[in-house]
């Protein structure tokens, strides 16, 4: 279930950037702390916050449209366990028909967000308005479809798809729970501990241009399987208001790295060159104005990066 070479390539990348931020013996420690930096928006999760398992009992008998307030409450209060905040880099690059190549690499949760302690935590579906608000809040954004791509292409484990019987039960709390169940048992069969980019286990709610089209609906994409073709294409079928228990919520900070600097993402994803590296649908125009439509507006987290 590992992919060595990926991981190896994406290694070296990071060297190079390390090396970039501040060259000199203690380079290492100041990435990190660059790193740490990219999560600084999020709260620390509270002694007694609830775990996964007990908010699942909470939630068991709610209504869609109340269990997503108790999943936006306790995610912006910062109950997600520890190791979502250990970003991994994840490289991408674009070659142009004159030869040249641009490369870059965004910063990614592990997995997908969930509520809980490492210990006890439950990966929780959502919809796009409490997705989009909790990425705007945390300073996140939600992946491309490139970018889900290249997650898959170098995460250390790969998760078998385990698709549930199809229904009106897809939407419940208990079907939340029974899949994620499922994954619990691949971890472990597979001895894979938490914090390990992973990968192959839920479809991926994306950004894509088809929202700026049509703002009443979701973007779902992936859930690859082991030769590394998606079970789901993307689609936009769906209203922003549904989720089901396939779908996970993996952030992506707003600050990328790519052309030898530090930039938004919103700037490059609108920049008909660099957005090639992020997306293969070129430009994402309009893509910053359209999660702040969702949630309440993005915010502006460069400022603290070196070299601003």
């Amino acid at each position: 279930m590992q992919r060595l070479a990926s991981s190896q390539r994406v290694l070296l990348f990071l060297l190079c950037l390390i090396g970039c931020l501040n060259p000199g013996p203690s380079h290492a420690s100041d990435a990190a702390f660059w790193m740490s930096t990219l999560t600084k928006k999020i709260p620390p999760r509270q002694r007694f916050a609830v775990t996964g398992s007990e908010f699942a009992n909470q939630v068991s008998r709610m209504g869609e449209k109340e269990r997503e307030q108790a999943i936006l409450e306790q995610l912006l209060q910062g109950n997600l366990p520890e190791f979502l905040r250990s970003l991994k880099p994840v490289y991408l690059q674009c070659q142009f028909p004159d030869g040249s190549t641009i490369t870059g690499s965004v910063f990614v949760m592990p997995d997908y967000l969930a509520i809980g302690s490492d210990k006890d935590f439950l990966r929780i579906p959502m919809n796009l308005h409490t997705a989009a608000a909790i990425a705007s809040q945390f300073g996140f954004i939600l992946p491309t479809p490139k970018i889900v791509d290249a997650i898959y292409d170098q995460s250390a484990y790969h998760f078998r798809p385990q698709p549930l019987p199809a229904g009106a039960q897809m939407r419940s709390t208990s079907y939340y729970c029974a899949h994620d169940q499922k994954i619990h048992e691949q971890c472990v069969v597979y001895g894979i501990p938490p914090g390990e980019l992973v990968s192959g286990h839920k479809k991926d709610v994306v950004i894509t241009n088809r929202l700026v089209q049509g703002r009443d609906k979701i973007a779902i994409y992936g859930w690859h399987q082991s030769a590394g073709a998606p079970i789901q294409p993307l689609s936009t079928l769906h209203g922003s208001c549904y989720a089901d228990y396939s779908h996970g919520i993996r952030l992506v900070s707003d600050t990328v790295w790519i052309d030898g600097k530090f930039q938004s993402i919103y700037e490059v994803l609108e920049d008909p060159k660099l957005a090639k590296v992020l997306s293969t649908e070129g430009a994402v125009y309009n893509m910053r104005e359209l999660i702040g439509f969702l949630s309440g507006g993005p915010q502006d987290r460069l400022a603290s990066l070196p070299g601003r």
